[in-house]
């Protein structure tokens, strides 16, 4: 379902709220997400500044704020992909926290931002299966602001050899939890589904009245995976296909498809090595009579 609120959107303690792309070729991935998304950019850092940061959105300004591409930091995660942050109300007290659940703060809190506008507070971390994240505390930024539509973030999901080993980390520190009720691989943050109603979305109750409870809190994915941990961001596209021969068309590789019950899917790796899923909405027949069917607010 598309959502771009007119409101801002803002994320409770323990969710996914942004994802920027690092690499040493900022140009470059402007120029290939640009053509294979239809972003517009806005450079966040001042001229002359050694690190870019670039924001992308849809159509050039905040509300639809949609990731970012930027320079690598130098010495830290030391690969080129795409990096989750998750939302958190106080950076410094949930950083503190990692060490004694097993995790490793490799640098930070800190400000992150233009000088005297910080847009949020942030650490990067790792936690103890090796999957390296980052924990953000908002500012003058509250986080994507669409999502969920063509072309904009959708979801993010950590991969992990052991998952109840993962949840022993992340639902202290995050407060996720796993139910089987909802099938497997979902973490949930009890409280999210009704922070969607108050603020951006409020029929995403309504909608959601035939799925087991609890299923509006869901925030990000906890899969179990093969070789080392890490996550995976997807972004939604109106036709799989088409937006594949795009990215085949400039220099990325597809690793892989699949047609779902509920999405059809392609795991690319982009000219500069980073991994993205991406991910067309293609709900059943019963699923799509229901909502022409139901009362629009």
């Amino acid at each position: 379902m598309a959502d771009t609120p007119t409101t801002p959107r803002t994320y409770p303690h323990g969710v996914p709220s942004w994802v920027d792309l690092e690499t040493p070729d900022v140009d470059a991935a402007l120029g290939f997400y640009g053509d294979l998304f239809g972003w517009r950019f806005t450079e966040m850092l001042p001229p002359g500044t050694p690190e870019r940061y670039a924001v992308a959105s849809l159509d050039g300004t905040d509300a639809t704020a949609v990731a970012a591409i930027a320079t690598p930091s130098a010495g830290l995660d030391g690969e080129v992909a795409w990096h989750t942050y998750v939302a958190v109300d106080d950076v410094d007290a949930t950083a503190g926290r990692v060490p004694e659940l097993g995790g490793v703060v490799s640098s930070g809190p800190e400000d992150v931002g233009p000088p005297g506008e910080p847009a949020g507070r942030m650490a990067r971390i790792v936690d103890p299966q090796g999957a390296p994240s980052r924990l953000v505390q908002a500012g003058t930024r509250p986080g994507a602001q669409a999502v969920n539509a063509p072309n904009t973030w959708n979801f993010s999901n950590l991969f992990t050899p052991d998952v109840d080993a993962a949840l022993r980390f992340y639902g202290p520190l995050l407060g996720w939890e796993r139910s089987d009720d909802l099938g497997a691989g979902m973490a949930r943050v009890p409280g999210y589904g009704d922070h969607l109603a108050r603020t951006v979305d409020p029929r995403i109750l309504e909608r959601q009245e035939f799925v087991p409870p609890g299923f509006a809190d869901v925030a990000a994915g906890i899969l179990r995976g093969e070789g080392p941990a890490h996550w995976s961001v997807a972004f939604a596209v109106a036709d799989r296909d088409a937006s594949v021969a795009v990215a085949e068309g400039s220099g990325a590789t597809v690793l892989g498809t699949e047609d779902g019950e509920w999405s059809k899917e392609a795991v690319i790796r982009d000219p500069f090595g980073a991994e993205l899923v991406l991910a067309q909405f293609d709900p059943p027949d019963s699923y799509l009579e229901a909502e022409r069917q139901a009362p629009k607010a």
